[in-house]
């Protein structure tokens, strides 16, 4: 079969490459172009990036493209994060890039250019119709896969979605990859190294505004931009000694952040949350479900029923932007972006 596979650079997608040859496919890695720009005291890795995955390609004698994505991928990702944290959100471009670039863009280009399949390195699963956690729970990366089309599922394999990265790493030392002690790449997609913060101020305009505490009213300090902030965030609010204190609620049209030492407040623990943009795939009705609020946060019981999911017991820092992903036993059956 010919596998067109998304090579990152990293030890995760060659070895993918290495076991889909293994496996008898014709190999096709491709590099995806998404973001070039450098910054002020941020130097994007691309270039490193498509040297270590052309380095793995030749090493292993497949076929290697690269497809030139970034003006999507500002359009689709870069765009709608910046989007959202001017709304007051702290979305999740990475869901966002596997929605629209890798499993949607990369993958009408590589069936347009012949491809029987698509492959990545991700840690997760399927059974030719399903989307399944990955076996290293730990490194299970189904909470970014859950808005993936249903309809893409059955022509997508995720080689290393049945190993733990432990073995991964050392089947790359063994048979002689380069990258096989590459360190891994940490943040956001596009952002590499660099602070978000340093990143947002870059693209968005923003201006000093007061820290209040949500239980007393009084100002406790001054923040440099609620954009910034996320609720039940505690460091860097620089607001003196003490027990810490932390993000409530943002006032994003009086550029407000109020914060509290009561880790109890009512503003930071719910049992509910409305949904938006909400996917539920196999026809399942979202009762009786798990969910997980934040990548690598245990599975917790919940129902969800018309825009709204409920909890067997409260959770913690529900953030608006970010994501919930739905399960049912090993099958990630999709799930939704918290409103404000």
């Amino acid at each position: 079969m010919k596998v067109f596979l998304g090579m990152s650079g990293g030890v995760d997608s060659a070895v993918s490459a290495y076991l889909l040859q293994q496996q008898g496919h014709e190999v096709i890695g491709v590099y995806m172009k998404n973001w070039s720009k450098n910054l002020p005291g941020m130097k994007c890795p691309w270039a490193e990036d498509l040297a270590d995955a052309k380095r793995v390609a030749v090493k292993l004698g497949i076929d290697f493209r690269v497809f030139d994505f970034e003006k999507e991928y500002k359009q689709k990702v870069v765009d709608y994060m910046l989007e959202e944290y001017q709304k007051g959100n702290t979305p999740n471009p990475d869901i966002m890039c596997n929605q629209e670039i890798k499993f949607k863009l990369f993958a009408d280009t590589a069936f347009e250019q012949g491809a029987e399949a698509i492959a990545t390195g991700h840690y997760a699963r399927t059974d030719g119709k399903a989307l399944l956690r990955a076996k290293d729970e730990n490194k299970d990366q189904t909470y970014f896969l859950y808005r993936i089309s249903e309809s893409i599922i059955p022509k997508v394999i995720f080689p290393v979605g049945d190993m733990e990265k432990p073995a991964v790493k050392a089947l790359a030392a063994e048979i002689g990859l380069s990258v096989a002690h590459k360190p891994e790449s940490m943040g956001v997609c596009f952002v590499g190294d660099a602070n978000m913060r340093d990143f947002l101020a870059e693209f968005i305009e923003t201006k000093p505004g007061d820290i209040i505490d949500i239980d007393t009213g009084e100002k406790l300090g001054v923040h440099d931009g609620a954009i910034f902030y996320t609720l039940g965030q505690r460091h860097g609010l620089n607001i003196g000694v003490g027990l810490p204190h932390y993000v409530v609620k943002k006032d994003m049209e009086k550029n407000i952040v109020y914060v509290s030492q009561n880790l109890n407040s009512l503003k930071l623990w719910t049992n509910q949350v409305k949904l938006k943009d909400v996917i539920l795939r196999h026809g399942d009705d979202g009762r009786h479900i798990k969910a997980r609020i934040r990548h690598r946060a245990p599975l917790v019981d919940a129902d969800y029923q018309d825009g709204i999911l409920t909890f067997a017991e409260e959770q913690k820092s529900l953030t608006p932007g970010q994501s919930i992903v739905f399960y049912r036993d090993e099958i990630c059956l999709g799930g939704g972006i918290i409103e404000a």
